[in-house]
């Protein structure tokens, strides 16, 4: 079975504590949410799906980490998969917006999960890639989205890409039709970033900015395919580098 983690938000010292952001109740929602987390995430220091699994009730926020699944060693998830009522989360050709696939379904009537891929950008595309599994459930992706993510301590490839923890909060305000859902997981989200920023993290602009603004540092890639991906985060405002 998946090692499913039930997590804690991290224990911090009491002045950059995050527990007055959270919500008094864990938010009720109908949504199941299956965060398959690549290993490397687990030794971030600051990392959002704690603080997600900490606004939401015990078993709408199961967290399976690893980098290959199969259908022998991860039964439970494989069942989810296989389950109609499975989307995945995940940007492509083949994605239909969230929002459109639900319209054409009368309000409340299916209780859906909701696979979302944690890591960095090439490593849930090697994940998704590599994960036969993946590919069973309906894929989906977010077209309406934040203005862009307020994970400001943490690096993103091009301004429209989100952190899990922000993906989680505008699908889950969409499956459940509650706008406030979305607003209640960003506040300790928010929180965290300013206590870093006050405490001397610098804001990580996103690598589309960089490279736009003549701020990139690092030493461009000679990798054709490279050239051609940092290429694309710069002409094409729309579209999360998958």
């Amino acid at each position: 079975s998946p090692s499913t983690a039930s997590i804690q938000t991290e224990s911090r010292p009491q002045k950059v504590c995050l527990c007055p952001f959270l919500p008094p109740q864990p938010l009720e929602v109908s949504t199941c949410l299956y965060v398959v987390q690549h290993p490397a995430e687990e030794s971030r220091v600051l990392r959002t799906v704690p603080l997600l699994a900490a606004c939401l009730p015990q078993g709408k926020c199961n967290v399976i980490v690893g980098r290959k699944f199969s259908e022998e060693k991860h039964p439970e998830l494989a069942a989810v998969c296989r389950d109609s009522r499975t989307l995945i989360l995940y940007p492509g050709p083949k994605s239909q917006n969230l929002e459109e696939l639900l319209q054409h379904q009368a309000i409340g009537t299916i209780n859906h999960n909701v696979i979302i891929i944690d890591g960095t950008w090439s490593q849930a595309k090697n994940m998704f890639l590599q994960n036969s599994l993946f590919h069973l459930p309906k894929q989906v992706q977010l077209n309406r989205t934040l203005s862009s993510s307020q994970y400001v301590i943490r690096t993103q490839p091009s301004n429209i890409c989100l952190s899990t923890l922000e993906c989680a909060a505008v699908a889950l305000s969409i499956l459940e039709q509650n706008d406030t859902i979305q607003e209640v997981l960003l506040r300790p989200l928010k929180a965290l970033c300013s206590f870093q920023l006050q405490h001397g993290a610098q804001i990580h602009h996103s690598k589309e900015h960089l490279l736009r603004n003549g701020m990139y540092e690092k030493p461009m890639p000679k990798n054709k395919r490279k050239i051609k991906r940092m290429e694309k985060l710069v002409s094409d405002h729309n579209i999360c580098p998958r």
